[in-house]
């Protein structure tokens, strides 16, 4: 696996977390659980329904590094409701992710480093005794072979849990795939609980 050492002494995986600014694509990460877009008009607004209050904290502020103002509110099922206003700058990723009304992933999607951080802040779950369940939405099953097909290739192949066994989303197992994953998405955010977190 590639990486090269930082200053500090650190492992640096390319394609890691770590590895580059944040930019307003790494929302596909967001886009390839369960998350949503919607156009209206020339602008966008990307929208996801999440189960913690931490996760909230954590994705307006991921949000707000790359230039996008979040509001959240609660949504009566102990859930919240994290979206961005509409604007220009959302809809080149709408255009992308959108036939019609129908999310699906672009020709060509991968998942980086921090396109997982995102996924795994907003729908990323531990799987006791060992594993985590990355989360997708519900009514986009047009996405979740395509994603599972960029999962595989960024070394995390998963095995897809449908509606009916706790799903749906994608099952990451076993001690090299979740090293992996620890190495991929980084440290845990300080909003974060340990346990919530892989590392």
């Amino acid at each position: 696996m590639a990486a090269n050492a930082d200053e500090g002494g650190r492992q640096l995986v390319f394609f890691g977390a770590d590895a580059a600014e944040p930019a307003v694509a790494d929302l596909a990460g967001l886009l390839a659980g369960p998350a949503e877009v919607v156009r209206m008009g020339g602008t966008a607004r990307l929208s996801v329904r999440v189960d913690a209050g931490w996760r909230v904290h954590v994705l307006v502020a991921e949000l707000a590094l790359r230039g996008l103002a979040a509001s959240w509110e609660p949504t009566g099922d102990e859930r919240h409701a994290v979206r961005t206003s509409y604007t220009r700058v959302l809809k080149p990723l709408a255009t992308a992710w959108l036939r019609g009304p129908v999310k699906r992933p672009p020709a060509g999607f991968h998942l980086t480093g921090r396109r997982l951080r995102l996924w795994l802040a907003a729908a990323g779950t531990p799987e006791p005794p060992g594993g985590f369940l990355l989360r997708l939405g519900a009514a986009d099953e047009e996405c979740w072979e395509p994603v599972g097909a960029a999962l595989a290739a960024a070394g995390l192949a998963g095995t897809l849990l449908g509606p009916g066994e706790g799903g749906p989303g994608y099952r990451i197992v076993g001690r090299r795939r979740l090293r992996r994953l620890a190495e991929l998405v980084g440290d845990a955010p300080r909003a974060a609980p340990p346990a919530a977190w892989p590392g």
